[in-house]
């Protein structure tokens, strides 16, 4: 391999790589071993026909683009180390061309890891909130612990609002049932405002065993075939029931915890309250401040690594939505079927979270912020013991290089909070809006969390430690393994990805390699 020419301009590379015919040769090769198997050629076997006949079918170009991606993550890796270029995002191959000698000629283009000028980051000012414990805020905490140490019990009368009735029911519209409205031995407290306006009030007064035809209308903000129209819910009462909530004594603080008086069980909740809400403010004014200091920064991000981002935030999504029983495809059918909108909300954000990250590992390498054997090994056992793991399952898991980029941007973090400058949030108008009333029959929408918001590390190493696995939705999955035959004329090339990039550094991100599809 011999890099003919690299030209850097705009914040992308363009790099000429001619291959000798020698190293060409063994891929193609390499290529028609590993694709013979999937191609039929009349009077042979499958997966039986010499090289040499399919190429006379089908040209001697067949396997070109399965052999440039054989030698693309070799030549690419080695090109970018060579010329020691900072490459970032997805390269593709611009151009192709072989020659008569049988040299492969490629033109490959990149982005590039931007040019950073550092701007202030110590000495930053940021609101930082006052933390308050009230009474009323440890008597609703204890009010919540009441419902949760409460029993439900059936009850042989009608239904009052803050009982819970157990029924079956099922949505009509123009006489039609509609997707999504049907539910069987659901489980409803009426006044939750869990279904959507009126269908809970509806049910005031029923008694089990008893039917009940429920006149609601749909709200506008609703899925656009039910909005604003007019539907008729069919429910069959099987049990009503009424939640006994435990009266708030000593009694009560000795079967919820360890105090024997209600008097210092009221101490350790305004004291963990206390401490959780120090935390919060702190984790806020950590957000604020690197995010200050990122505003600083002079730096052109390439939109290939806010592409990125913003993927991992879709993945994020993704996850949290399975966490709560819900599928993609559902939470788009929700929205209106529109996960580019969703994908474009969460730009801004992906934004950020790349911004303070090329922050960070700067600040790692200008103050000289190193990272110690010691500290590796205790967060390892911190991460076992977190986990439930054993530590070399951990390290199996998390690699060392990238454990230590992690707590070296922790550190440039705490280096950023320790110089900051907390002043007193900007006083706004307290008045309380009303909350609008949630759309949904059932609030589906409140399960799928909002997307995380921006982390301050560049990565949370411990987050990749061992994730449950997904749930399966009941949407049968199909695969399509539709048998690979070449074309009468040249097959056209298929874009592949190569295995991604492993850095060990903590400022460069990984480089995935995909080709574009090869010109014939």
């Amino acid at each position: 391999m011999n890099i003919q020419s690299v030209e850097k301009k705009n914040g992308n590379a363009k790099i000429v790589v001619v291959v000798d015919k020698e190293q060409f040769e063994s891929a193609i090769n390499s290529a028609y071993l590993q694709e013979k198997k999937k191609i039929m050629v009349p009077g042979f076997r499958k997966g039986h026909a010499p090289r040499k006949i399919i190429e006379s079918m089908y040209g001697k170009g067949v396997f070109y683009e399965e052999a440039i991606n054989i030698l693309f993550p070799e030549i690419y890796d080695a090109a970018v180390t060579e010329q020691k270029l900072k490459a970032v995002g997805a390269p593709s191959i611009a151009d192709m061309e072989v020659a008569e000698d049988r040299t492969l000629t490629l033109t490959v283009e990149t982005a590039l890891y931007p040019e950073v000028k550092l701007g202030t980051y110590k000495g930053v000012e940021a609101p930082k909130a006052e933390v308050k414990v009230l009474e009323a805020d440890v008597k609703a905490e204890l009010e919540r612990m009441a419902q949760r140490a409460s029993r439900i019990q059936t009850v042989e009368r009608a239904a009052k609002l803050g009982d819970t009735v157990m029924l079956d029911f099922e949505g009509f519209v123009d006489g039609k049932a509609f997707e999504g409205g049907k539910g069987e031995k659901y489980n409803l407290q009426l006044g939750s405002g869990q279904f959507i306006p009126g269908f809970e009030d509806a049910l005031v007064g029923v008694k089990a065993g008893e039917d009940r035809d429920v006149e609601v209308t749909f709200p506008e903000a609703y899925t656009p075939e039910l909005a604003g129209k007019n539907a008729t819910f069919k429910c069959k009462i099987h049990e009503v029931k009424e939640t006994i909530v435990p009266k708030l004594d000593d009694e009560f603080a000795k079967d919820v915890s360890e105090f024997d008086t209600l008097a210092d069980l009221k101490k350790d909740i305004k004291a963990r309250l206390k401490k959780d809400r120090e935390e919060a403010a702190m984790n806020e004014f950590e957000n604020e401040v690197v995010t200050a200091a990122a505003e600083n920064m002079t730096c052109e991000i390439p939109a290939c690594m806010i592409d990125e981002q913003v993927d991992q935030h879709m993945e994020q999504f993704a996850y949290r939505l399975q966490q709560s029983g819900m599928t993609m495809a559902d939470y788009a059918k929700m929205m209106g079927g529109d996960l580019q909108a969703l994908r474009a909300n969460m730009r801004p954000m992906a934004e950020k979270t790349v911004r303070a990250n090329i922050l960070l590992s700067e600040i790692v390498e200008k103050e000289n912020i190193e990272v110690t054997d010691e500290e590796i090994a205790e967060e390892f056992k911190k991460l076992a013991e977190v986990y439930q793991m054993k530590e070399e399952d951990v390290k199996k898991a998390i690699k060392e290089s990238a454990l230590r980029a992690d707590l070296a941007t922790k550190k440039a973090v705490r280096l950023i909070v320790d110089n900051a400058k907390a002043v007193a949030p900007k006083k706004e108008d307290d008045a309380e809006k009303p909350a609008a009333k949630k759309p949904a029959a059932k609030k589906t929408a409140e399960t799928a969390e909002k997307p995380a918001a921006k982390k301050t590390a560049a990565k949370k190493t411990a987050e990749t430690a061992e994730k449950p696995a997904a749930k399966k939705t009941a949407a049968k999955k199909t695969t399509e393994t539709a048998e690979k035959k070449p074309a009468a004329k040249k097959p056209a090339a298929k874009k592949t990805e190569t295995a991604e990039k492993k850095t060990e550094t903590a400022k460069k991100p990984a480089a995935k390699k995909t080709t574009k599809k090869a010109e014939e």
